[in-house]
Formats: C-alpha cells, structure tokens, sequence
C-alpha cells in the first residue's frame, strides 16, 4: 500500500529561513524573532523588508525602503480605468485577481525573472495593493477613488484611501499590527501556490495571481468574513453558549475555530484578541466582543483538549469591522498584508529552484480498451 499524504500534510519540499511555526506549542516565528515582539514593535513595511532581506534592517535600509513604497503607491491610469468599468457586486477578490493580473500587462519589466526584478515588481505590488483594493472598493459603492498620501504610513494610507478621511494614529496602528500577524505564514495554500507557479520559471504577475486565487477559497482566506456572520446569527452574548453548544452537538464547523497547523492557541490570536476588546469597547461594539468572548470559552471547554483552538480569523473580523472594513473586503485585506510574504517566498525558492512535480496513486483500469462509439452503451 502506498501511503498518501493527503493535504500533503507534513509533506517537506523546500527548506526556508523566514518563518517557523510550532503548532503543538503555539510558536510562530519571523527570522527566529516570536509574532509577539514583531506586533509590539514592529510595523508592517519593517517585517517586510526584514522577510525580503532575510534580516533586520537598519534605520537607513528602513527608511529608503519606505521612501520606494511611498513613490510607487499611486497606479497607473488605464489600470484605474479597468477597476472603474467593473461590474458592480462582484467578489472583490476576482476584481484584485483581474487588476493584478492587468498590472503585470502595463509593467515592461514583468517578464523579467532576475533577482534585482523580482525585488522591484515585488516593492511596486507591496506600494499598490493598497491602493488597488481601496479603489475597488470606492468604486463598487459608486464612490471616487481616493489618490495616495506620501505623508502616511503604509497602514495609515490605506485606511484614508478606503474612507476618504485621514484615521487617528491609534487606528493606523492597530491596523499595521493587524498586518503585520498576516504577512507570512510558512507553506500555506495560497504560498505554495505561489511557489508552484514560480517554480515553472514563470513572471511575479503569474506567481501573485495564482495565489490571490487561492487565497480566494473560503477554506483560506475567507473564514474572517464567515465569523462576521455567525455574529450576526448569534446575535446577542447570552444566545451564544446555546449556539455553540447546538453547533458541536451537530458536529458543525465553529469558523475561527481550529487550525490546520495550530494545536494549541494561534499565537495571532492571542495578540489580536487583546486589541479587539479594545478597540469594541472605544467604538461602542462590545456586543460582537463578547459574544466572541462567550464562544471562546464555550469551544475551549469542550474542544481545548482537542487541540482545537480560535485561531487568528476568530478575531481579525472584528478589528477590522470596527475600523469600518466591509467584510466582503477582510480577504482582500488578507492579501493586502500576505503579498510580502507572498513575494518573499517566491523570491526565496528562486534562488535555489526546482520544478515542482508531486505524483499521485492511480486507483483507475489498467487493462481497459477503446470501443467504438457505435459499440458503446
């Protein structure tokens, strides 16, 4: 019998120096340094550099690094043009996939697989996908789009280019930490999707492209959207208990709940969770929060010993839903953070590439033989 490793589940293809994970522990890690200390002193344009480079930068590094994102914030019009002749009410994640992709039409050096290329796409797709998702968003609601600040950080800019109106600096900040948990996350789906497409030797377009259609998938990216509702359907703190308890008695799926990796708690969530009460109790919206709250200790309770855990969806849709994010858009946002880690992947693996080619068992005939259509019944 052959054994297959379905999900490719502790399947080593590669080796990596950007991220380690511990799920029994509850143990992520960017260049050895803990999730932690990255959300409480870093900011997202740092972690990225730090991930492209493989190493903390200096304050001049940061700096010119900040400056080029700053520079290649603004898109090209005839890219703006194809976000405004969009359908109205599609998916945003099809409307990024398409623009992204349409972006790499208008970029002469996207065909380009050198090293000093594919670190120039790479900080032009950091710079504008801020600014692609605001305006998807602004022209799905019938709205202008919003033209980039140079005086804002990346965070920061993205808010003011979303809602037309420059967000306090500790709304900038909570968002840049809620990006900074999402930057890279090992060998996920839409990461190795990425991979695989880069390892045909193909364009940066072509790697981001397949992996925003990964990250697409409900079972990747969209489980924020999907805790939103359950809110919604719950309704109130005291209904919750019951909810859940009807959920598990059913063996239903608890979104946020779990994690493919994690066996213990999400260490994302443990930074998340302490902004989100924060954040619910500034904007009047303790509601969601402990009803959050209430469904945490419900799973834990009956779940922990599982290894079955909230993990870092349970709370991110809230956070962004009190800074005024539709929730069609969380996935978006998803992205909007994991392109670095996206890019920096990619451009790891390059440098010692090899085509990615997995086997599969073949459980069909072997001794089969053509009959002609006539003689088929």
């Amino acid at each position: 019998m052959t054994e297959i490793a379905k999900g490719l589940a502790g399947v080593k293809f590669t080796e990596s120096k950007l991220t380690f994970i511990n799920g029994e522990e509850g143990i992520l890690l960017h260049l050895g340094i803990p999730i932690q200390e990255w959300a409480e002193n870093s900011t997202f344009e740092e972690l990225s550099l730090a991930l492209l480079e493989g190493q903390l930068p200096t304050a001049s590094e940061l700096a010119a690094f900040d400056a080029h994102l700053k520079e290649n914030r603004a898109i090209p019009q005839q890219l703006q043009q194809v976000i405004q002749d969009m359908p109205r009410g599609i998916n945003p994640m099809q409307a990024l996939r398409t623009a992204v992709s349409y972006l790499g039409l208008l970029d002469p050096q996207s065909e380009d697989i050198t090293p000093e290329a594919q670190r120039a796409i790479t900080i032009r797709m950091i710079a504008q996908f801020g600014t692609i998702i605001a305006a998807i968003s602004r022209t799905q609601e019938g709205q202008e789009m919003v033209a980039p600040r140079m005086d804002l950080t990346h965070a920061g800019n993205f808010l003011y280019m979303l809602t037309g109106q420059e967000p306090t600096s500790e709304q900038s900040r909570l968002f840049d930490i809620a990006l900074v948990l999402h930057v890279d996350h090992a060998m996920n789906a839409s990461t190795f999707t990425a991979i695989a497409t880069s390892s045909t030797l193909s364009d940066m377009y072509s790697c981001i492209t397949s992996a925003i259609g990964a990250l697409k998938g409900p079972l990747h990216g969209g489980a924020n959207e999907a805790v939103m509702d359950m809110l919604d359907e719950v309704g109130t703190p005291d209904k919750a208990e019951a909810y859940i308890g009807r959920k598990l008695d059913n063996k239903e799926k608890i979104m946020g709940v779990g994690h493919r990796v994690y066996k213990n708690f999400d260490p994302r969530s443990r930074v998340l969770r302490d902004y989100a009460e924060h954040v619910a109790s500034k904007e009047g919206k303790s509601n969601y929060y402990q009803v959050l709250e209430t469904i945490e200790k419900t799973v834990v309770d009956r779940l922990g010993d599982k290894g079955i855990y909230p993990n870092v969806d349970f709370y991110s849709g809230t956070v962004y839903s009190d800074l005024g994010i539709k929730k069609e858009f969380f996935t978006p946002i998803f992205a909007l953070a994991r392109i670095s880690g996206w890019c920096a992947s990619v451009i790891e693996y390059s440098q010692d590439n090899s085509l990615l080619r997995p086997s599969s068992v073949y459980t069909g005939e072997k001794d089969a033989h053509y009959v002609q259509i006539q003689d088929r019944k």
